[in-house]
């Protein structure tokens, strides 16, 4: 009797750890990078969501890698923050139309700092809508850079295919602008600079607002529980556990 019960729990626990195996299998299988040149590097996500990597030369942090997301749906794509400049911006652009076989329906910067708006000119050049907060709209103006061409107060959301894009401002953090977007389709919500990597410091906050980021954060989290994967503005991706990070880096 002893001998069937144990072989009996064998049974169970087997076919649950080799599916625990194949979970994690599949999720660093989804994970791959698919394209590398010097300005540019795109990892595949999930099945619809790619994260686009381009590189800022900072006097405090040396070059510094960046993240921006392209989601698509059928023949289309929407796109978080440029590559940080036009040719890293004109290479996204013609990877996106040649590679995936898609039309970029939208570009939307998620803050005014070259790392969310620096290679916008190259979308514009291609007539690609660009949209963004209003409070980005008016920081982009003032600094010099170049500005969206259609603004949002508090969020919209944007058909994708048959899905939609939704992209919302639920407070300042690292800047007064910074807003979020979610994908339902792969469950990715992009950070932005809003959201850190495990284990990053504060990095640049010359235009923060450190005293409301946490509470920021903590209704990103709050809006979004069934999320998936996680995009920060810069470093590795991961799931909510960066958010929750991120809201304990600036209690």
């Amino acid at each position: 009797m002893k001998i069937f019960l144990h072989q009996w729990h064998l049974l169970f626990i087997l076919p649950l750890l080799c599916f625990q195996g194949i979970s994690q299998q599949s999720k660093e299988q989804a994970f791959r990078e698919i394209y590398r040149t010097q300005v540019l590097v795109i990892n595949q996500i999930a099945p619809n969501s790619y994260q686009h990597i381009s590189y800022l030369p900072t006097n405090d942090f040396g070059l510094v890698p960046c993240n921006g997301l392209i989601v698509r749906d059928k023949n289309e794509v929407i796109i978080f923050d440029t590559p940080t400049n036009d040719q890293g911006a004109e290479e996204l652009i013609q990877w996106v139309n040649k590679t995936l076989g898609c039309k970029i329906k939208a570009i939307i910067p998620t803050h005014f700092h070259d790392d969310g708006l620096g290679g916008l000119n190259a979308f514009i050049q291609q007539n690609i809508p660009s949209w963004a907060n209003f409070k980005t709209l008016e920081l982009a103006k003032q600094n010099g850079y170049a500005i969206p061409q259609y603004g949002f107060k508090d969020s919209i959301t944007l058909a994708l295919g048959k899905e939609k894009v939704l992209v919302k401002f639920f407070g300042e953090g690292h800047t007064q602008d910074n807003v979020v977007g979610y994908f339902s389709k792969d469950r990715i919500l992009f950070g932005g600079c809003l959201i850190k990597e495990m284990n990053a410091t504060k990095g640049y906050l010359g235009d923060a607002n450190v005293n409301q980021w946490s509470s920021t954060v903590e209704q990103v989290k709050n809006a979004f529980p069934q999320v998936k994967w996680v995009v920060p503005g810069h470093g590795k991706v991961g799931d909510s556990k960066l958010l929750d990070y991120t809201i304990d880096l600036f209690k």
